[in-house]
């Protein structure tokens, strides 16, 4: 098992109010809980977790459990159903899962600890894990979208992956970020494969491939400057005319409030960018302001490329936002139509599970 992440997909959802109407969740958390069950029989616990990382499937298993194609709800309501659905089946399964929206994301590391004596991993490496995702999509990739939702899901061996949502209040789209911990070294370089939104966003993407000049800056920054030095640039970059792709100004950094924070990271010398990024109080405008110090005084700019790279899942049948994937959505249809058959579910909701399904061929 990699350390690392790779975040797998990013999805733009236009923002849905309310909830699953408790009739169509039940069901829900009913077939969810089949589906998995038959997934992990079939091909173990960590087909699952690659088939959650992947934005394609999880938008497919949305719609096989009848919700909202396009809809935010759908990432909370599918990782609920799933979560509600194996409670108590866990250990069974070698398969667990963590977090949720609100209050629920902020439990996570309890509940991977509460799981720790049921698994054959280090737990504290899969709360670091957790912890890292929610630093890396909500503070090194600045991209206006909030997080509010966050699940881990791992398995006995330690093998992991997270699904998140961000919030954006201006356009009023949520964004679902995909990771699978598997095959990836390095928690700040490219720690995706696939991003799929919308739309581009106007982006500070301090994990991009061309931002480990700028990495390695930000960090050396925060071991060799003295705070007053650094408070000193920051108030001097106040009379210049920045370039038009930094929307946040000097003036909006507040630099005075990050005195305290400076003097941390100068009292911890961190060794390297994850490890500041991984320090507590390190948040969004402490990079933003180091970033503009390693563009502006030292000439290493950051990227400004949004991680999205696809939209949405299987695209529309009017071609909107693209034609659907015939190739990727038939691959989904078959692991979940072989899911079905092999579950041991009431008949009615197969059958309309199995019909959703048939309609997509």
């Amino acid at each position: 098992m990699s350390n690392s992440p790779k975040r797998t997909g990013t999805a733009h959802l236009p923002l849905h109010g309310g909830k699953a109407p408790a009739w169509l969740f039940t069901r829900m958390t009913k077939l969810a809980r089949e589906i998995t069950v038959a997934i992990v029989s079939d091909f173990g616990p960590n087909e699952m977790l690659y088939r959650l990382s992947d934005p394609y499937w999880f938008q497919a298993f949305g719609c096989v459990l009848g919700f909202d194609w396009h809809s935010s709800g759908v990432t909370t309501t599918v990782c609920g159903a799933v979560k509600e659905g194996i409670k108590g089946m866990e250990s069974e399964l070698g398969f667990f899962v963590a977090g949720g929206k609100g209050g629920a994301s902020r439990k996570t590391p309890s509940e991977i600890e509460g799981a720790g004596h049921l698994i054959n991993a280090d737990a504290e490496k899969l709360i670091y894990a957790s912890r890292m995702a929610a630093k890396v999509d909500n503070n090194a990739v600045q991209d206006g979208y909030q997080l509010y939702h966050h699940v881990f899901c791992f398995t006995k061996a330690g093998d992991w992956a997270v699904i998140q949502q961000g919030m954006n209040e201006e356009n009023r789209y949520a964004r679902r970020y995909h990771w699978l911990g598997e095959k990836v070294t390095d928690f700040v370089c490219e720690p995706h494969s696939a991003v799929c939104s919308e739309a581009n966003a106007t982006t500070l993407n301090l994990v991009a491939s061309e931002s480990s000049n700028a990495r390695d800056t930000i960090a050396g920054i925060t071991r060799q400057e003295n705070p007053d030095k650094i408070m000193a640039q920051l108030r001097n970059l106040q009379s210049l005319e920045l370039p038009r792709r930094h929307e946040m100004l000097v003036t909006d950094i507040h630099p005075d409030r990050l005195y305290k924070i400076f003097i941390k990271t100068y009292e911890n010398q961190p060794e390297d960018f994850e490890k500041l990024l991984g320090m507590e109080g390190v948040g969004a405008k402490t990079l933003r302001a180091l970033s503009l110090i390693s563009e502006i005084i030292y000439g290493v700019p950051a990227s400004f490329r949004d991680p999205a790279r696809f939209s949405f899942a299987h695209g529309g049948k009017d071609g909107i936002p693209y034609p659907v994937d015939r190739k990727t959505y038939d691959k989904s249809i078959e692991i979940l139509h072989n899911a079905l058959e092999k579950a041991k579910i009431e008949d009615t909701v197969k059958i309309a599970a199995i019909k959703r399904l048939e309609l997509w061929k």
